[in-house]
């Protein structure tokens, strides 16, 4: 390495914007073969030592004393060029440091914090003539002679077993790593191996008209090389799957990888089981709820180029694919796909961003597309849409029935299920076949309902249901609008009035006692905390061990249950009222993704939705399959409150444990971000302060500001410089954090 790039650029791991900038280090004679753009290495930085990432090469200011690199944690680099830039462009949309950056993206390296503490298998490096050569070196070295030679004759064994073998130390073993004399190489995890005769291989299906045209479209952008956005709109059962596996093989046929995504660890096991039928050992799985090591072997294994396919759940956009040629977001609407905490990043955008970079196709699928993405392809935006109208085999949508539970109540009905729901139930029990009870309790307060007429009390100012509290008063978590719970229902009088909720343990608890001998099972976050358990549940249900499934979102979306024929939607209204200005589009489609569970087999289906809102235009457009009807509706509200896609938002979230400090934080933040408003006089609304509406977590209080606007640079310019000035102030002591286009307001 030469005189011109003895100095190295770092990034160091801190997450302060003050310190966002490259550090220069000296690199050490020992170090300039092993260090590259992308390489993690230690750094002195005050008086410790950090972890930075080398971003670059060059000649540091004349008047800065330069330190040393302390040492090289990874010798390879670990991110390429491609997600370099990506991080750069994290820091700047997201309002976040570099590093903060780079330790999403190398999250599963991250979590293993060197490759020794990692099961990885170990390798001879050399063969033949080099091996004889190497060893004839190695006479004075008796225990690195006998570690080389058990791996020669016993390649693939584990650091710790080859050092037992050889009756020595891991040290030893690391001592011929650096001499490049041994190589590792990470392994494919126990859970992904195949059995003898485990595996299935599955072949291709027959498309029909619209999944060919589609995949037509999909493949001529691939062939192309070029940064191309599909938005596939295919109603639930219509064959989107077939056609991401179809466009996968074709993105491989290019000599590229693809990143499949997909909402919920619940769907993982079944995706997994179809691509790995379909592309075998070439499927690399990533998740959260794998063990760090199990995801550090599968982030190897793509970061090598042993998986060209992979699986997984948000954080798998980040996978280090050396050439990604094809990005898939299934269900590309849901929430789940937002980081909601921490750096708050969005995988969708994450995806066309690094497609951008990459000059790859990124396919957006989903019945229910999101109003952001759906406007942009039909706008004549940077979006092409695709449609799958009609279900494979021509099966037809399940029949969908409205229950007014307002009008049960005046029948003397206050029970959970309706009456029509009771005997749809009972029918289908009695015929052998299989339903699913569906609950959204996401909620962690309750909205206020009339039973009566159903009029759910709302925010005057902001059009979101104002939430109850234990004290008794409603509170608006946009605006801070505050109001009394009141005695009668302002629309009719009525003394049913209350705030309302139930949970599925409640909804299973009635079922047991009215279908005694029905074999009921639920499906939530509490049932569901074992790792592994979401895929028993469903492997005994498809199994037809169980008649009934309880649950909640987990089993809304995705999943292929054939026995299916009734699903029951025991409360629509919890997702409707919630205090978010998303609450109508959330119900439309987790309203159509859980109808879309029933009559997927031989068998016709049956959806019953109980509402008290039955006239609410995301509930009759739900029941009667139409996306599109619903886009017209909601568009109008969105337009005339200027929410998006007609604006941007962003939200800054306080956290203190003490309660005054925060609030007073979050007035102090308003009036600077008030002053900075008007200094720039630009189009940007800031409502509140207020509480947030889960206020207070694990011992600290949260206060919230939301900002509303036209261009989003406006709104990440007026609050990058009112965090600037935040820092500056010693006396503010309120942790803040930044969300820019938040999925929810939680």
């Amino acid at each position: 390495m030469g005189e011109t790039v003895s100095f190295a650029e770092v990034i160091v791991d801190l997450s302060s914007r003050n310190t966002d900038r490259v550090f220069h280090y000296a690199i050490p004679p020992d170090y300039r073969d092993k260090i590259a753009v992308g390489s993690m290495v230690t750094v002195p930085f005050g008086n410790r030592h950090l972890t930075g990432y080398v971003v670059g090469f060059g000649i540091p200011p004349g008047e800065v004393r330069i330190k040393e690199i302390a040492g090289v944690i990874d010798e390879g680099p670990v991110f390429t060029p491609e997600l370099l830039e990506l991080a750069r462009w994290m820091a700047e949309n997201y309002l976040c440091s570099t590093a903060e950056a780079f330790a999403r993206i190398l999250s599963p390296r991250l979590q293993v914090k060197a490759s020794r503490r990692a099961d990885v298998l170990v390798y001879p490096a050399l063969a033949g003539a080099e091996m004889e050569k190497a060893l004839s070196l190695l006479g004075r070295s008796p225990k690195q002679l006998a570690v080389l030679q058990k791996a020669a004759g016993c390649p693939g064994l584990t650091k710790s077993e080859l050092a037992a073998a050889a009756m020595t130390s891991s040290k030893t073993v690391d001592a011929l790593l650096k001499k490049g004399l041994l190589k590792v190489s990470a392994v494919m995890p126990a859970y992904l191996q195949d059995a003898p005769g485990d595996m299935i291989k599955t072949g291709s299906l027959t498309l029909n008209q619209d999944q060919e045209a589609a995949l037509r479209e999909i493949s001529a952008s691939l062939d192309r090389g070029r940064f191309d956005v599909f938005l596939l709109h295919g109603i639930t059962g219509s064959g989107k799957t077939e056609v991401y596996l179809r466009a996968i093989a074709a993105a491989l046929e290019t000599g590229r990888q693809a990143v499949a995504l997909v909402p919920e660890i619940s769907l993982t096991p079944q995706m997994v089981e179809l691509f790995r039928g379909r592309f075998g050992g070439q499927v690399a799985v990533l998740h959260s709820a794998l063990s760090g090591g199990e995801r550090y072997q599968e982030w190897r294994r793509v970061k090598e180029g042993q998986a060209s396919v992979v699986l997984g759940t948000r954080s798998a956009v980040f996978a280090p694919c050396p050439r990604p040629g094809l990005f898939i977001i299934d269900e590309e609407h849901e929430p789940s796909y937002k980081q909601d905490d921490h750096m708050r990043y969005h995988a969708r955008e994450i995806a066309l961003k690094r497609a951008q970079l990459a000059g790859a196709v990124v396919v957006l699928g989903s019945a229910t597309p999101s109003l952001e993405s759906f406007s942009r392809a039909v706008s004549g935006g940077p979006y092409k849409l695709l449609k799958l109208p009609r279900r494979v085999d021509e099966r037809p949508l399940p029949r969908v029935r409205v229950i007014d539970l307002r009008q049960e109540i005046r029948e003397g009905n206050r029970g959970i299920f309706s009456r029509p729901l009771l005997y749809a139930l009972n029918g289908c029990l009695e015929r052998g076949g299989q339903a699913i009870l569906f609950l959204n309790r996401r909620g962690y307060s309750t909205v206020v309902v009339c039973r009566e007429c159903g009029l759910v009390l709302k925010c005057p100012r902001c059009d979101i249901s104002l939430t109850y509290h234990l004290e008794g008063r409603l509170r608006c978590h946009y605006c801070n609008h505050l109001a009394v719970l009141p005695g009668l229902c302002p629309g009719c009088g009525s003394r049913y009035i209350r705030h309302f909720g139930a949970g599925t343990q409640k909804v299973e608890e009635e079922a047991r006692k009215i279908f005694p001998k029905a074999r009921i099972v639920r499906m939530d976050s509490d049932s569901t905390a074992q790792k592994g358990s979401h895929q028993k549940i469903l492997d005994a249900f498809r199994d037809g061990l169980y008649d009934i499934l309880i649950g909640t979102q987990m089993i809304a979306k995705g999943l292929d249950l054939p026995g299916v024929t009734l699903v029951g939607v025991i409360n629509a209204d919890t997702a409707l009222h919630m205090p978010d200005f998303r609450a109508a589009e959330r119900t439309f489609q987790l309203l159509t993704q859980v109808a879309g569970r029933a009559g997927r087999g031989g068998l016709p289906g049956e959806v019953l939705i109980q509402t008290y809102s039955p006239e609410h235009y995301s509930i009759s457009a739900a029941a009667a399959h139409d996306y599109e009807g619903f886009y017209r509706s909601e568009m109008a509200v969105r337009r005339v409150l200027g929410y998006p896609p007609f604006s941007h938002l962003a939200r800054l979230l306080f956290t203190h444990e003490d309660e005054e400090e925060v609030r007073k934080g979050a007035e102090k933040s308003k009036e600077l971000l008030d002053r900075l408003v008007s200094g720039r006089n630009c189009r940007v609304e800031i409502l509140g302060p207020a509480p947030a509406p889960l206020s207070k977590i694990k011992g600290h209080f949260r206060w919230q500001l939301v900002l509303k606007g036209r261009r989003r640079e406006n709104i990440k310019e007026i609050i990058r410089e009112g965090l600037a000035e935040l820092e500056r102030d010693r006396r503010f002591k309120v942790a803040v954090n930044v969300d820019i286009n938040p999925q929810g307001m939680f």
